[in-house]
């Protein structure tokens, strides 16, 4: 039973083996671009809104509703990162129900590779936010005996974004390979709609966390008597 598609070599390209994991996550690439050009081609005040880009509207206006109830400082950057997120990996977990396809979700090295793009951010976002030295400074507070434990925290972190991912979905493919031997016509289509939802819920949890935790880094250690009284 194959549960992961990175042993699966599509095609070489000058040498390098191009896995299906690889191949899969360029489809979602593709008809995510594809998808948001075509509902916006037509982006004009004088153009009434179809039903695409109402829904659109409706998950844009929706996670950034999410990340104002987290942060209470502007974070538009933040919505592009948490929001492009969020809509890779709910795509790669819905197209799970296509027959063939395998979600790079389901992949370790595809999670590690979304983990390490929150790692990388996290100090990109508190260095623009505090500036190099501010930032370098909320890794000995409140003491600097405290430096190793919240530079192991910041890895942690990561590992544990990557392991939770990588888990849930891989775990849901291992079950519905069991129950697909036990009862090949009933419990796929009830997996599958267990896998929907466990996807989407997921790639909430995931995006939420990446953006608790560049919030926690672009936070001000002072904040305003008005800010205080905002949270």
């Amino acid at each position: 039973m194959e549960l992961t598609s990175d042993s699966t070599i599509v095609f070489e390209a000058w040498g390098i083996p191009v896995n299906s994991t690889i191949v899969n996550t360029w489809i979602i690439m593709v008809l995510l671009t594809g998808a948001s050009m075509l509902i916006t081609r037509k982006l004009r005040p004088d153009v009434p809104p179809n039903r695409w880009r109402t829904m659109l509207e409706v998950i844009v206006q929706g996670i950034q509703s999410q990340i104002q109830e987290i942060t209470i400082r502007p974070a538009r950057h933040l919505l592009y990162f948490a929001g492009t997120l969020f809509l890779f990996i709910a795509t790669s977990n819905l197209l799970l129900v296509v027959p063939g396809f395998h979600p790079p979700t389901a992949s370790l090295s595809t999670t590690a590779a979304l983990a390490l793009a929150v790692l990388v951010a996290v100090p990109l976002f508190g260095i623009t936010s505090r500036g190099f030295g501010g930032y370098l400074k909320t890794y000995i507070e409140p003491s600097v005996i405290m430096l190793p434990f919240n530079i192991i925290s910041e890895f942690t972190r990561g590992i544990s974004l990557a392991i939770r991912l990588y888990g849930n979905i891989m775990s849901g493919a291992v079950i519905a390979a069991i129950l697909l031997g036990v009862a090949p016509f009933f419990f796929p289509v009830v997996m599958d709609m267990l896998g929907l939802l466990t996807g989407l819920v997921q790639a909430y949890i995931f995006a939420i966390l990446a953006t608790v935790y560049i919030s926690s880094a672009t936070a001000d250690p002072h904040p305003t008597k008005s800010e205080k009284e905002t949270t």
